[in-house]
């Protein structure tokens, strides 16, 4: 029985976390992006360190003429891949083990909630 219970609560968990992943908070967002907001412009069209991120989701990877990538960004961008939503919280989670050779060195968002809100902040300045 409690293993039973156990499974349940586990399922309901992870159901609640997927319907929040969708949403999340874009003004808790906002602090999230405090941590990216050294390299990282997301709000106007401005490289720093980093390259910008206005309208980083579904971008063309590397594909910022005015900015000079990484050869190890340049090669994880072969085949026309684009920053999907699901490919920007694996890479905020952890940079450099999806893109091996990466001169990101921030080490990632480890809360998952952060990594909802983040992408929520994101999303809304698309809609913009």
């Amino acid at each position: 029985m409690r293993k039973i219970l156990l499974a349940l609560a586990s399922l309901m968990f992870a159901l609640s976390t997927s319907a929040y992943a969708q949403d999340g908070d874009a003004v808790a967002g906002t602090k999230v992006f405090k941590k990216c907001a050294a390299c990282h412009s997301a709000e106007e069209p401005k490289n720093k360190v980093g390259p910008h991120l206005v309208g980083i989701i579904n971008r063309p990877i590397a594909s910022l003429e005015n900015f000079k990538y990484s050869k190890a960004m340049i090669g994880f961008a072969e085949g026309d891949k684009v920053w999907s939503e699901e490919l920007l919280r694996d890479y905020f989670i952890a940079p450099r083990a999806i893109i091996k050779g990466t001169r990101m060195a921030f080490v990632g968002v480890k809360k998952p909630k952060d990594v909802d809100d983040l992408m929520a902040y994101l999303r809304s300045l698309a809609a913009e």
